[in-house]
């Protein structure tokens, strides 16, 4: 990797999802910890992503922002790890299919969950037919894009834990058996303790005084 690779991140984020790929890619990367509030909407990280959120990388001149995308650009720099599939390859497609469906139609589905508002006519349809759609996915599998794992395997992975875990997904069996599969790979625990130990340090808005 010629370029130096930056990543934006805080513990109580979706950027956790980003750690353990960093983890998994095995990168050299230097991470800058943005608080909620004035660090992620400073002028400074506004010119990074103007949404004042993260993940988001620089690596060098080049900047990724949103979870799905930071982790396929991931995926390219470490071809050695095999994260993605050979492109063309069938397996290729389900792989595109799955980390998009996830960032798609399941991500808006358990935000509108959580806001409480359904929307007709949204891109998730309507929630059995998601959920029916998952199970399937996962039923039965050790991994979604061939027979080794993937980003799509880490994407679904911590998309069902995380919303099993705080009661925006039903614990059905298909999802347990194969958060069960993944969520104790060595990257996954490296992660999960590096976030862990940033916490004190930057917790989250509703925990302070």
């Amino acid at each position: 990797m010629s370029h130096a690779l930056t990543f934006y991140t805080h513990p109580f984020s979706r950027a956790r999802i980003t750690r353990w790929m960093l983890e998994e890619t095995g990168l050299d990367y230097d991470e800058v910890i943005l608080d909620y509030g004035a660090d992620m909407k400073s002028p400074e990280y506004l010119a990074i992503n103007p949404m004042g959120k993260v993940p988001a990388i620089r690596h060098g001149d080049m900047v990724v922002t949103e979870n799905a995308a930071v982790c396929m650009y991931l995926a390219e720099l470490a071809p050695e790890k095999k994260l993605a599939p050979a492109i063309g390859s069938v397996e290729r497609g389900a792989y595109y299919r799955w980390l998009l469906f996830l960032a798609g139609p399941v991500e808006a589905l358990m935000t509108a969950k959580q806001g409480g508002t359904l929307v007709p006519g949204a891109g998730y349809g309507n929630e059995e037919d998601v959920l029916l759609t998952l199970e399937q996915a996962v039923q039965g599998k050790t991994h979604l894009a061939g027979d080794q794992f993937t980003t799509a395997d880490l994407y679904m992975t911590a998309f069902l834990e995380y919303y099993m875990a705080f009661g925006h997904l039903p614990r059905r069996p298909a999802f347990e058996a194969f958060v069960a599969r993944h969520a104790q790979r060595p990257a996954a625990l490296a992660a999960r303790q590096r976030d862990d130990a940033l916490v004190p340090a930057h917790p989250h808005p509703s925990m302070k005084a």
